[in-house]
């Protein structure tokens, strides 16, 4: 995966105004019935389950526990209008989400039920398996709880912007020449290294170079969009952006 550092650092030197983001829209649904902010909400909550679980599970939650707790809350984040209920954290998706959280956890342990997996409805895609290996994979736990989900929540967004690159090449006929250079996303050729995949791929060496570079070019506007998504204010994204950036050198 491509190197936040690289995007933060070219895309913060430009701030091309966006169009309403995924998280304007979730904003609006809290001031009444909206299908176009609740299916954004249900689209984010999908896209960034993980640095919630994570975050639940550095609290000192078991697996199972942070599981149904992590499927409880996107429940009841869903079904009810929490959204008129909760305090704009400087118009963050990602501190939003956070703040709802803890209260919610406060509210659990008041009541000592935590509500089993959505009530039995699953509200996001969260494999048991697949989550505490996620979990179990990272390089360090001993971050707080907050570190975590910081760091989790870059990556989730990079993982994002890396999704809808590669939907953007599947199926054009070119799919096999950007898995070929999909790598290069987060580093520098070896020696000779392009020349090779130059011959490999029947380019030559310097149109593959400006392939590769429109490629990252391409990744750096995807990320920011996803960061985007995230945000209220498109003033806001390098911002955030740096943030993240941030939570990531922290690890």
């Amino acid at each position: 995966m491509a190197s936040f550092a690289h995007v933060a650092a070219e895309e913060s030197r430009s701030s091309p105004a966006f169009a309403t983001t995924r998280w304007t829209l979730v904003l609006a649904a809290g001031d009444g019935a909206s299908s176009e902010g609740h299916l954004a909400l249900d689209q984010l909550c999908q896209a960034y389950w993980f640095p919630l679980y994570a975050y639940v599970r550095r609290r000192g939650y078991d697996a199972h526990a942070a599981q149904d707790l992590t499927q409880g809350f996107f429940a009841r984040l869903l079904e009810r209008n929490d959204l008129a209920r909760i305090t704009r954290e400087g118009g963050r998706f990602r501190s939003f989400l956070l703040t709802a959280l803890n209260h919610y956890l406060v509210n659990e342990h008041e009541r000592n039920t935590a509500l089993k997996r959505g009530g039995g409805r699953q509200i996001v895609s969260l494999d048991d398996d697949s989550a505490e290996e996620r979990y179990r994979n990272e390089p360090s736990h001993s971050e707080t709880p907050d570190r975590l989900f910081e760091r989790q929540w870059a990556l989730s967004l990079m993982a994002e912007a890396l999704k809808r690159l590669t939907a953007e090449h599947s199926g054009t006929g070119k799919s096999a020449t950007y898995e070929a250079l999909r790598p290069f996303l987060s580093r520098e050729p070896a020696a000779g290294e392009y020349a090779a995949l130059a011959t490999r791929l029947n380019l030559a060496p310097g149109t593959l170079a400006v392939q590769v570079h429109r490629l990252r070019e391409r990744y750096r506007q995807l990320v920011r969009a996803s960061v985007a998504d995230t945000v209220d204010s498109p003033l806001e994204v390098d911002a955030e952006m740096r943030h993240l950036l941030d939570s990531l050198g922290s690890a």
